[in-house]
């Protein structure tokens, strides 16, 4: 096609639109990584500046490093069997429009900084981005589950896509291996069509196989109010007893109670599983309780790190925050190891625990939470046991030893990635913790999260944005608020209710919401998302609705 073919097909087809076409530099090509890339460059252990290949048809070479990018497909293939690769950097080049608006993703959960913002060359956008002017919005992204961790950058000369295929802090071996590293997806915006909608459809294209819940989730967590102080089976059973009080009176859909960190007898909700603390003395009769009492029994685990002296062999080397002394943190890609991680999973889903929350891996396999990762994932000049892999691909492996583990159990991933989990989980936390202490941490993390990540909700998995906490700490005005929110948002519903402080006014409202909640809704939607990072307009069963999250100031 020739260029000025190629800029009539554009226009005609209302993608980009004129401000795409017209820049300081003149009439330009606009990057799109559905061609051929103009660049491809390589990194290893060996030549951390990096290798520039050389392009024959799809295939870039050298030094015996070989990338295949398939325009048809979308497909990127590494083959590197003397070489040690830590990265690949494939570059589109173009003009991109500085008045556009640009929104990325996060590494895994988001930490309250989301947001639409102007063109930023150096801003990393993990996993896909979106931008939007011109009367569209168009998206770059990645197939969920990929072989590398990916990220983009977006600047006025083009577009830049990082496959992180690091082998911890290093690079991998792969050996003759032939990787499939990761696969495009471009959705080209539609005019009219809303950065909402535009979001949606690029997660929907992203995601060919999501695993969802059968119904609604919601129900309750001990974690804001207790904080994993004070736990034992019989506050778990007033937990039951209250939420019970609270569930909607249709049957179908009861509501879970979630145990959360502090059930287990080492520090930190390290295993063994098998350790629990004396609170909690019969697990598996806890379990039964629970349901006795017409609500479904969850429980929080952390399967990364355990005290069990078996696993001194797989301990990962030291690296970021990652534990030491005593607790041990699993190298999951040794195959016993893995295998330890399923078996816990496995004994908790045997003790009758419907729904497993399985939480700290990203932070125990790479020593870092995503905040504190750029460019670097986790610290340089470490491997894992096996190098063949590479990191994402360890990190997969060990999403899949858990979903064998849990069997039929309804699973949550907490500090899990999420494009490596979709999938394997039926529902993500999608932001960091929101608080029973602060409301302006709730207010950060918990309504930027709902509202920039609300297109993988039921594309990815069920979206959880974090507990709705009914505290001392935090004004009713408020927190009803946020219950509002969630519970007509159509994502996951979970409150965490301190039962010595609830005030029978409140009950009303928390079954209003439970009702709410365990029906099937149409996803909100933020309707000034474009404008701040808190938003307070949305759109909630059809209909247009405003908060004031700034109540307390």
């Amino acid at each position: 096609m020739s260029p000025s073919t190629r800029r009539s097909f554009l226009k005609s087809a209302g993608v980009f639109g004129a401000a795409a076409m017209t820049t300081a530099r003149g009439l330009a090509r606009v990057p799109d990584p559905v061609r051929l890339p103009d660049d491809v460059s390589i990194f290893t252990e060996a030549e951390p500046a990096g290798i520039r290949l050389t392009r024959s048809n799809q295939t870039w070479q050298a030094r015996n490093i070989e990338v295949e990018t398939d325009p048809a497909t979308g497909k990127i293939f590494l083959h590197a069997p003397q070489a040690s690769v830590t990265r690949i950097r494939l570059r589109w080049e173009g003009s991109l429009p500085e008045t556009w608006r640009y929104l990325g993703d996060h590494w895994e959960r988001s930490y309250g900084d989301l947001e639409w913002r102007a063109l930023v060359g150096e801003r990393l956008m993990p996993w896909y981005f979106l931008a939007s002017g011109g009367g569209a919005t168009n998206g770059y992204g990645v197939k969920t589950g990929a072989a590398a961790i990916c990220c983009w950058q977006a600047d006025a000369g083009g577009i830049t896509l990082w496959l992180d295929v690091s082998n911890g802090g290093g690079g991998v071996t792969l050996g003759d291996r032939r990787l499939l590293a990761a696969t495009l997806v471009i959705q080209k915006g539609q005019p009219g069509e809303t950065p909402a909608a535009a979001a949606h459809a690029l997660c929907r294209a992203m995601c060919d196989k999501p695993t969802l819940p059968a119904r609604p989730l919601y129900g309750s967590n001990n974690w804001y109010y207790a904080y994993g102080q004070n736990m034992s089976a019989e506050a778990s059973l007033k937990d039951a007893a209250l939420t019970a009080e609270l569930m909607p009176n249709e049957p179908g859909n009861p509501p879970f109670v979630v145990i959360d960190m502090g059930w287990g007898a080492a520090r930190d909700g390290a295993g063994p599983v098998a350790d629990t603390q004396l609170g909690f003395p019969d697990m598996s009769q806890l379990a039964a309780q629970m349901k006795q009492m017409g609500v479904r029994p969850g429980i929080w685990t952390r399967p990364t790190l355990t005290t069990e002296k078996l696993a001194l062999p797989w301990r990962l080397p030291p690296a970021g925050g990652r534990t030491k002394g005593d607790l041990i943190t699993i190298d999951s890609s040794i195959p016993e190891a893995l295998a330890y991680i399923g078996d816990s999973i496995r004994t908790i889903r045997g003790w009758g625990f419907e729904l497993i929350k399985h939480d700290y891996s990203t932070f125990d396999l790479t020593g870092r939470w995503g905040f504190q990762m750029g460019p670097d994932l986790t610290d340089k000049g470490w491997h894992f046991q096996d190098r063949s892999k590479t990191t994402a691909e360890i990190v997969r492996g060990l999403y899949r030893a858990i979903r064998a583990g849990a069997g039929d159990a309804t699973l949550i991933g907490c500090n899990t990635i999420g494009h490596l989990s979709a999938g394997l989980v039926e529902a993500q936390r999608i932001g960091d913790d929101t608080s029973g202490r602060e409301w302006s941490r709730t207010r950060k993390m918990g309504v930027n999260a709902l509202a920039f990540r609300m297109a993988q909700h039921n594309t990815f998995f069920a979206a959880d944005a974090d507990c709705v906490p009914v505290t001392r700490a935090i004004p009713w005005n408020l927190t009803t608020q946020w219950l509002d929110l969630v519970a007509r948002s159509g994502t996951a519903l979970f409150v965490s209710v301190d039962p010595a402080v609830i005030q029978p006014g409140q009950k009303p409202a928390l079954k209003a919401a439970f009702a709410a909640a365990a029906q099937v809704q149409q996803p909100g939607a933020a309707i000034d998302w474009m404008e701040t990072t808190i938003p307070e307009s949305w759109r909630l069963d059809g209909k247009p609705i405003h908060y004031d999250w700034y109540l307390d100031r």
